[in-house]
């Protein structure tokens, strides 16, 4: 079973505390996620996030397949860093790292996500051709959609 690994990096118009603001607001995942995932939250999302928040969700990430997905906030660093992990789900290891840093203009949010499928080397023969696209296509979605909500970064500005 392969250790598989999401970096991706954008830069935003916006302030740290703004960029805190959304991040750390649960609820705001509902936005950033492609409306063909089905993405449903159930419960635990009605706070801004902090270590050993459970929150609840369905997802469907392929044909329209309901599943379950259970994340923990594990660690929360207010303005600079928080890591939620999948508890239950369609993962056999899903630690997703969010990181904000204020840059010259704005902000820069880095996310760095470590998993692994399930079903070992069977697992491993899908991601190339379905699980690897698809995180890319979500992630990809979510880019252009924080360009709708805060516009687009220019390093020029101040």
């Amino acid at each position: 079973m392969s250790l598989h690994q999401i970096h991706v990096k954008q830069n935003l118009p916006i302030t740290l505390q703004e960029a805190w603001d959304f991040f750390s607001d649960p609820m705001n995942l509902n936005k950033i996620t492609p409306d063909n995932m089905g993405f449903e939250t159930l419960s635990g999302a009605d706070k801004k996030m902090y270590p050993g928040q459970i929150i609840t969700y369905k997802v469907s990430p392929f044909l329209g397949v309901k599943l379950n997905w259970v994340t923990e906030i594990t660690h929360v660093v207010q303005n600079e860093y928080f890591v939620d992990e999948q508890r239950f789900g369609p993962y056999a290891l899903w630690h997703h790292k969010h990181f904000l840093r204020e840059i010259p203009g704005g902000v820069e949010m880095e996310d760095i996500v470590d998993y692994k499928l399930p079903m070992g080397l069977i697992g491993d023969l899908f991601h190339p051709i379905l699980v690897k696209p698809r995180l890319d296509e979500i992630f990809a979605f979510r880019y252009q959609k924080l360009i709708e909500i805060f516009g687009t970064f220019n390093p020029n500005q101040s």
